[in-house]
């Protein structure tokens, strides 16, 4: 697993890697910016909402008092969105890792097993499919958590360890089926779910360092090709029956 990092890790500032790590890196800014400026509009606008129904009922004299408090919600609510870009790193980086899966699997697969037959391209719309539904597990798992995080930062091991598994599952699934049929690589990551898992934490400590983490696709995709050689080999399975 450790030898599977380290290659991932070697591999990641070499320039086909380059190339795609600045349009990964692009389209997660571009999506954290975009989902922010929505969340901070749709606040501000119940905020105002909630300023003119307060008016209407407490009467004009409270007008400047309720100014200044929902002045500070709307802050408040900025500086949340900023914290939870943090939180909702795993879910962008799940949907933005389904656009290059097969471009970064392509290098690491012609890198470190270039006798090895190559894989096949997985559909684009299926990529997506596992990539948005994983994103919006994530953000599932982040909901759930907050509350936790008030208990002795219970709230953070929790997320910390669903977004293992889900980044596991989600990158493990998406190399395996370069070579096998979706089923069948969905079993395979059953029968070694544990080394799925472990590896799953490796891209949860790395989605977990800010700025870093924005090459998350990168390294969770050549980590998780290494892993699907070691357990899955190359060959293609037969269909189930």
């Amino acid at each position: 697993m450790i030898n599977a990092a380290v290659r991932a890790l070697s591999q990641m500032l070499s320039p086909p890697f380059r190339a795609v790590l600045l349009k990964a890196i692009g389209l997660a800014l571009v999506l954290i910016v975009l989902i922010g400026i929505g969340v901070h509009r749709a606040l501000v606008w119940l905020a105002g909402v909630g300023e003119g129904w307060a008016q209407g009922a407490l009467g004009p004299d409270a007008q400047a008092p309720l100014h200044v408090l929902f002045w500070i919600i709307s802050f408040a609510a900025s500086l949340g969105i900023i914290f939870g870009a943090v939180f909702l790193m795993p879910a962008v980086t799940s949907f933005v890792g389904s656009f290059f899966v097969d471009e970064i699997a392509e290098q690491v697969e012609r890198t470190y097993y270039p006798a090895d037959p190559p894989g096949h391209a997985v559909p684009l719309p299926g990529a997506l499919w596992e990539g948005t539904k994983t994103a919006l597990l994530s953000i599932l798992v982040y909901l759930v958590c907050v509350p936790f995080l008030l208990v002795a930062g219970l709230g953070a091991v929790v997320f910390f360890f669903a977004t293992a598994f889900l980044l596991g599952r989600e990158y493990f699934e998406l190399a395996a089926m370069r070579f096998h049929p979706p089923e069948q690589a969905k079993a395979l990551r059953r029968v070694h779910a544990a080394t799925v898992f472990g590896a799953g934490v490796l891209i949860a400590m790395f989605v977990s360092i800010p700025i870093v983490n924005l090459a998350t696709p990168l390294f969770a995709t050549a980590l998780m090709v290494h892993v699907h050689k070691r357990v899955g080999g190359f060959a293609r399975l037969p269909a189930s029956p």
